[in-house]
This record gives C-alpha cells, structure tokens and sequence, in this order.
C-alpha cells in the first residue's frame, strides 16, 4: 500500500511523520523549504505535560535539559504590587514544558534522518491533488516539479493552507483578537525559574498586561497586551516599555540585560468547517488558530497529530475504517471548539476594561483563576480534551467502574511493570500501534514477575488480551488513581482511556476494543410504532428492537489482517486524454491578511533603529527537490512529461516497500520516488517542460484546474 503523504514540515507535520513511522507505517513528508528552520529565539511554544511526553518519546531525548527548555518551578500571578496566587509544580501538578520552537523543529528532524520509514522531499510546495478510490496523487513545484502518490494525504502546512484550499473546506473565524509585543532576552529577575502573570503593573507605559516566562540557558519570553488593532510597535516604544517593566520588578533600576530576539505575536481565532475530505485531512494550524488567555496552538496540534497517527495506521495495516477515521474529526474537532469557546465567553470578562463587571465582589479572583488556568494547562481553558462524546466509546455496562479517570480523557501517567519485566512509566508505551491493557494489582512490586503472571487471575487476563481483535498489550500497575484492586483499563494508543472493568471480563474488554475500533455501530433508538385501526401500535420494518429488517448492534467493521487496495491496481478513477480528475484540485494562488499565522514576526532588534514589524514566514534558499529514479513495475503513476514512443519512465509513486524493479535505476531505502519533466521521458519520448501535459493515466495539472467530486457537505458546527 502507497505511503502516507504529510505536507508541512514544521512540528506537527514531523511529529504525525514519527508517530506513523512509530505504528509502521512509511510516510513522506512535503517541505516547503530547505530543510532547515530559522532561529528566532522569540517563537516559542508551551507544552503541556502529555504532548511534552509525546514530543520526547518520539524524538527519544529531553527537552529540559540546559538548552532545550525550561520547566518552570512555579507560577505567579500580581496585580499591580500585590500577589494575589502563587503555585508550585509538582508531581500532582505538572510543570509546563517550555521551548523554542526551532530547537523542538530541530530535534524532530534529527529523529528523521534515522528513521529509515520517513522521506522528507524538501523545496516541494504542494500545488495540486487529486483523489481517487484508493489513495491521493499530488504534485509539487520547487527547484524540480514531481509527482506522489500516497494512501492518504494530511494538510499540515500552516495557517495558509493549500491542502485546505485545494479541498475548498472553509476556514472561518475572528482575525486579530490579541497582539502581543515580544521579546527574548538574557537577564536576572526576582524569581528565577518562576512564570509571572503581571496584570494592571504600578508604573506608566508598558500596558495593563506583561507575561514572563522562562526559557533554558538564563533567558526569559516577556509579553506585553497591544492594542488589538493598534500601530506598528516601534524599536524606540519597545526598548522603553522593556527598560520600564525591568526596573519595576527590580526594585527601580534597570538590571543588566542582552536583547536576542522581538517580535509581534498575532493571535486569530478560527476554525475549519471539516477536517477531513476523503482521503485528505487537515491537521495543526491548518485545521484551527487559536493562542489567547495563554491557550497554545502548537500543543493542540500535537494532540491532532497523536489522535490520528494511530487511527491512520490501523487504516492502512487492516483496510479502510470510516467510522475510526470519522472519529478524528469528531473528537479534535470538539475539543478545540470548546477551547475556542471557551476563550471567547472569557475574553469580555478580561478584557472588557470596566462596566458593572469589574465591581462584583471576587471578579479579581475570578480573572486571575482563569488566566492562570490557560498558562499551566487547567480548566476549560488549559486541560486536555476529554472525548466523553465519542462515537468510538463503548455502550453501558454493568461491569464498568469508575475510577480518577473519566472514559474518552488521558490517563494518569502511573509506574507499570511491562512484559519483560522491567518497571516503567505508562505513557513510555504508549503508541506502538496497540492497545494497552492495565491491571491494577497492589503488592505485585514486591513480588517477582514470574511468580504472579501465573497466579490468580493473570492468566485468565492474558488469555483475554491476546484474543483481543487487535494487538494488545498486557501491564500491570501497583494502583491508578479511584481505582480498587483488580480493576482492568482499556487504554487508546493515544493515551486516552476508553473504559475501565471491575475484574476480568473477556467479553466486555472485546465489545469495548471493538467499539474503540469503530467496528460497532451505535445503538439505535426503536422506531416507533403506527396505530392500526383496533389501536394497536404495528412494529416498524426497520426497528432495531424488533423486526427482521432491525439494525445488528454487532455489526462489525473490515475484518482484522485484511488489507486495504492492492499496490498494483490502477488508482486512477480517471483514464480519458481529457485529463480530467475525481478528486478536489486546483491551483493554490495568495491568501487573505485575515488568515495570518499568530506568531512572531518580524526583524530581530539589537538596538534603537529600524522597526519591528509584521513580516511574512521566513523562508530558506533553494536546493534541489526529490527526483529518486526507479519505481515498481506494477502501476503507472503520473508523470510530468508527455508520453511518446517508448516504454514508460520512472513512476511518481511513493512506493513504501522494497521490492525487485523492472524499471531502470535504483531506489532509496524507503523506496520514495520522484518524477521531473527529464526523467519522466521513456526511450525514443519527446522532451517537454511537462505544463498543461497529460500523463498516461490522463491526469490534469494544476495550471488548468478542474472539479470532479463534489465535496463532502460542510459541518455546519462552531
């Protein structure tokens, strides 16, 4: 089966790129660029404790060492002179994980270039794509154009899509709803290692808010709240409210500093109308913006990221899965809307600067909890979504219990003893593209593995697990929080729990796993009844409590082992010389001021002079693009050059297994491919530059666009 195409380079699009390769499944990811990302110390991103835990397991290191990023040691909040909270982080409440967003760019591409299942075709901007009944093709320009195939295709290129604008999905939403001034610097405050929430500060000129947060080596990210639609931020202004906002934490004078980085910080909030189309979707800050009240976007597409790579890849070993990949959209989708939702009910409060509001007593407290709830991951504004709403969560049963946990959130990241023995973290293994069983057994520390893996009710569980409709793995912890003992939890490749089973229960651990697979379709309501003319209600055809015409409630999806379309078959759902296509295409042509990336922007400032100003996503030099040659023999791709007398040239497939050519040349160790106008000729073919030409399998390029599906109705949700 054809690999998995992620366009977007940056972290979510590398970290979908690693979890896929983590579940087995070879992808190759689309940059824009040259493969290296700018160093701008004042684009940061915060990370909560189980994206931090993501980012470090799949880039197999810390981020908080001396240079990586900084987990702070506690969290303070002040109005005007007085502190009025103060937190400590701790094991109950975890420390933020915080971090410059090229070194966590950085070590994720490191773990790339050892990752042998991972292409990255760099200079390769995504300009059309099309679908068909078994995968995606899509063509890129750079420094050499070329095509991919793939099994399916994710848009995470950023908040000026193409993905999402070739799948024509909306994007809708409010623009510029916070401006921050930003900058990096090295210098010693009052509370080392401490983030500070400064609202309404004693002294003139630098606003009603200032942000300070800690990053590695002795440097700290200051905000200050800009005007929403106010003038461009001067060096002169900022160097003053800088030296200003110093010298009032400092007891009034201006300690000793070093300037690296400024910047202004956009937030918009918006939010795509669908995630997914097809075999297509969208991912990061292609799918939503968000970032006001310290709310994250990066930490909410790495979430997107995690909750898809394991529905992607079950996908891709065991055949299509609608309702699991359905899901994706469903449970992300609603998470970041409440967020979103959340963020606006809260920002008049906030910010609404006065009215009857501000003389209630305990507003102040009131402000203050849920300001701080977005910066360390609390609340409505902060915690990570719970998918209690799933289509993937079991039904009712009399075997569930409750425990700390609700069904559809992350669990606790409790000690187990794994399969071999050794004692490790819950989270350490989770996405190995299985699910994960956990017993809670007290007093299993103290004994030795092999004498309680064959006592009780291990063996029982085990026998279980292993007849469990997908891999599974069996653990077992000293205790979970609200959990008795003996109690069995069902826990999602991505980490979140799907239900927990007062004991062995063989049967409900199998409807449940069945359930979390999309296999099992929801209970339907029974139809009701039309009275005859003796008033007696007649049972409905198509009841699902009675009738022979009743929905099955164990009906279940692709059977497991059973793989999806054969890698040989022809993918194209079009074959005229017309060139005409089946799926959404078209040519990705500018972008509006309203769909800007909320980040930094802007030239960096060591001194007065100049200005900091609002400038677009820095962009690298060229290099050449991906023209791999070989292929497999056994399909014909598109290519970018006429067809003439001889025998077809190298395919554009992105062929993800390695297997004996029939075509000339050699493949890389992934077996990813590319096709330029050159190489696409075969023995005896005319030369072209390959514009508005047809390839064998009649595909259409994207200088002459045309529509074949219609698109899936949009959700008409928030």
């Amino acid at each position: 089966m054809d690999p998995v195409i992620v366009a977007g380079a940056g972290p979510v699009g590398l970290t979908l790129a690693l979890a896929l390769a983590r579940h087995s499944v070879p992808t190759v990811v689309l940059d824009e660029g040259p493969g290296k990302d700018e160093q701008r110390p004042a684009r940061t991103a915060v990370l909560r404790e189980d994206t931090a835990a993501l980012v470090e397991r799949l880039a197999g290191g810390s981020f908080g060492g001396v240079t990586t990023g900084a987990r702070w040691s506690g969290w303070r909040s002040m109005r005007r002179k007085q502190v009025t909270r103060q937190l400590t982080f701790s094991d109950e409440l975890p420390s933020p994980l915080h971090v410059p967003q090229h070194v966590l760019t950085g070590a994720l591409r490191d773990a790339i270039a050892d990752e042998r299942l991972v292409k990255v075709a760099v200079e390769s901007k995504l300009d059309a794509l099309d679908q068909d009944a078994s995968g995606v093709t899509a063509h890129t320009r750079g420094h050499k154009d070329a095509w991919w195939r793939g099994s399916y295709l994710i848009g995470c290129d950023g908040p000026r899509s193409t993905v999402r604008k070739l799948l024509d999905i909306r994007f809708p939403g409010r623009t510029a709803v916070e401006r921050h001034a930003v900058a990096v610097l090295r210098a010693e405050l009052p509370w080392p290692g401490e983030a500070l929430l400064h609202r309404n500060p004693p002294w003139p000129g630098v606003g009603t808010e200032v942000t300070a947060r800690p990053l590695a080596g002795g440097l700290w990210r200051i905000d200050w709240l800009l005007p929403p639609r106010g003038d461009l931020v001067t060096p002169d202004a900022l160097l003053s409210r800088l030296r200003e906002t110093l010298a009032g934490w400092c007891g009034g004078s201006t300690p000793p500093y070093e300037l690296l980085d400024t910047g202004v910080h956009t937030v918009h909030h918006r939010l795509a109308r669908r995630w997914r189309a097809g075999r297509c979707f969208l991912a990061g800050d292609a799918a939503h913006l968000l970032g006001t009240l310290g709310t994250q976007g990066l930490d909410e597409g790495l979430r997107d990221a995690d909750n898809l790579a394991w529905k992607l890849a079950h996908a891709w070993h065991h055949g299509a899965g609608g309702a699991l990949l359905d899901s994706y959209q469903v449970e992300r989708r609603a998470g970041v809307a409440a967020r979103l939702r959340a963020a606006d009910q809260a920002l008049p409060a906030l910010r609404g600067g006065g009215g009857l509001r501000a003389y209630v007593p305990g507003a102040a407290r009131g402000q203050e909890t849920l300001l701080t709830d977005g910066h360390v991951g609390c609340g409505q504004l902060g915690a990570p979504a719970a998918h209690t709403n799933s289509p993937l969560m079991p039904g009712p049963s009399d075997s569930t219990v409750e425990v700390a946990t609700e069904p559809g959130a992350p669990v606790v990241d409790v000690g187990v003893t794994a399969p071999d023995g050794s004692y490790v973290r819950l989270r350490g293994r989770l996405g190995l593209s299985q699910f994960l069983v956990v017993l809670v057994a007290p007093g299993t520390l103290v004994w030795d593995r092999r004498h309680w893996m064959t006592a009780g009710i291990m063996p029982r569980l085990a026998a279980a697990v292993s007849a469990l409709p997908c891999p599974a793995e069996l653990l077992v912890a000293e205790s979970y929080p609200g959990a008795a003992a003996h109690t069995v939890l069902l826990v999602r490749p991505d980490g979140h729990l799907v239900t927990a089973l007062s004991g062995v229960r063989p049967a409900e651990l199998y409807a449940a796993t069945e359930a979390a697979l999309g296999r099992v379709a929801p209970p339907e309501a029974p139809a009701k009844g039309r009275a005859g003319r003796g008033g007696t209600a007649k049972k409905g055809r198509g009841s699902a409590a009675s009738g022979a015409g009743g929905a099955s409630s164990g009906a279940s999806g692709p059977a497991p082992g059973t793989n999806g379309p054969a890698a040989g078959t022809n993918r194209s759902a079009s074959s005229g010389a017309n060139g005409s296509s089946s799926g959404a295409r078209g040519s990705a042509s500018g972008t509006s001021a309203s769909e800007e990336a909320g980040e930094p922007t802007g030239t960096a400032l060591a001194g007065p002079g100049g200005s900091v100003q609002q400038g677009g996503s820095p962009t690298g030099g060229s290099t050449a693009g991906p023209t791999g040659a070989g292929g497999s023999a056994a399909t014909s791709g598109p290519t970018a050059a006429r067809e003439s007398a001889g025998p077809p040239g190298p395919t554009g497939r992105v062929e993800p297994r390695t297997s004996p050519s029939r075509a000339s040349g050699a493949t890389g160790s992934t077996g990813v491919t590319g096709v330029t106008g050159a190489q696409a000729n075969g023995p005896g073919a005319k030369a072209s530059d390959g514009r508005g030409s047809a390839s064998p399998r009649g595909s259409a390029r994207a200088s002459a666009p045309q529509r074949g599906t219609r698109p899936a109705p949009e959700d008409k949700g928030s």
